[in-house]
């Protein structure tokens, strides 16, 4: 992940060598060559496709003129990817980006006893659908709709044992599938509140500024630029939901028409075409999709 822009670019190569001192290891020798397991360990993961991402745009920057100030009308990421978007728009640096990753990964991973949450897919069902199951899941333990990704694809997250009664449920109530997500924590529910009051130290003591662009969050699908409040809005996202759907329609709704996903993978740039009707999305991490960019001007640059 990542290589081929370390070894095309100095740019990238620099991100990678300014992660690897905030975190005071090299984390890039497991992102370019793994181990898998290590890799995607989630204190591991976070940082990593933060790094990815920034490398990413700063050849952008450098090779296709990107300008966040002047070709971005909003920056947005989901989950982890919200500190990304605020590195990319310069409101955090990427060390501590880095360092608060690394942090909320830690964090995130202690909060529950491994085995003792889930998170699963409801496919087919809508966020209301999708929050009448969680809610009758329930019986007295935490469950709740942790991701609204895109029409009929809501991610419902806490304990284990009502999140597998909320599979049952949701196929009762026509879901298409309901299925568990391999994922070592439930994130985005409650039961991450030890997480999230670690998140609030943590970003106590780190420099936040405006952003070249308006983030729009996560928690709230609304664009913030104060400092303070995207602060607030960080912890908050912890045990919040992502209102990705919201975010996009958000977007779209304010002229937005290309949306350019910046890193590694292209889940996100596939739910903006399921989400904004007319708008394009296309996943950006490569030196040929790069130099696709830089090709048709997209930045004002040739």
């Amino acid at each position: 992940m990542g290589r081929a822009l370390a070894d095309s670019f100095a740019v990238a190569r620099a991100v990678f060598e300014e992660v690897d001192a905030a975190l005071g290891e090299s984390l890039s020798a497991t992102i370019f060559e793994g181990p898998e397991d290590k890799l995607t360990l989630t204190a591991n993961a976070q940082p990593a496709l933060m790094a990815v991402s920034l490398a990413t745009l700063r050849v952008l920057e450098a090779e296709a003129g990107l300008d966040v100030a002047r070709n971005a009308a909003f920056v947005a990421g989901h989950s982890l990817g919200e500190y990304s978007a605020l590195a990319a728009a310069g409101s955090l640096t990427v060390s501590d980006a880095a360092r608060l990753l690394r942090i909320r990964g830690d964090a995130m991973q202690k909060a529950v006893p491994v085995g003792e949450g889930a998170m699963a897919a409801l496919l087919g069902l809508d966020l209301e659908a999708a929050r009448a199951v969680a809610a009758e899941a329930a019986e007295g333990d935490v469950c709740q709709a942790a991701n609204d990704n895109a029409p009929g694809q809501v991610v419902v997250s806490g304990a284990k044992a009502a999140i597998e009664r909320a599979l049952v449920i949701a196929k009762s109530k026509g879901a298409k599938r309901a299925v568990l997500l391999p994922v070592s924590a439930p994130f985005h529910c409650a039961l991450m509140q030890p997480a999230a009051d670690v998140m609030r130290e943590a970003l106590a003591g780190v420099k936040i500024v405006a952003p070249k662009a308006p983030l729009v969050a996560n928690v709230t699908a609304s664009p913030l630029t104060d400092p303070e409040d995207i602060r607030k809005r960080l912890v908050e996202q912890v045990t919040g939901a992502v209102r990705w759907r919201e975010s996009v329609g958000f977007m779209a709704g304010a002229g937005v028409t290309r949306f350019i996903e910046i890193g590694a993978g292209k889940v996100l740039s596939g739910l903006v075409k399921r989400i904004a009707d007319g708008a394009t999305g296309e996943a950006v991490g490569s030196p040929d999709d790069i130099e696709r960019l830089k090709t048709d001007g997209a930045f004002g640059a040739s």
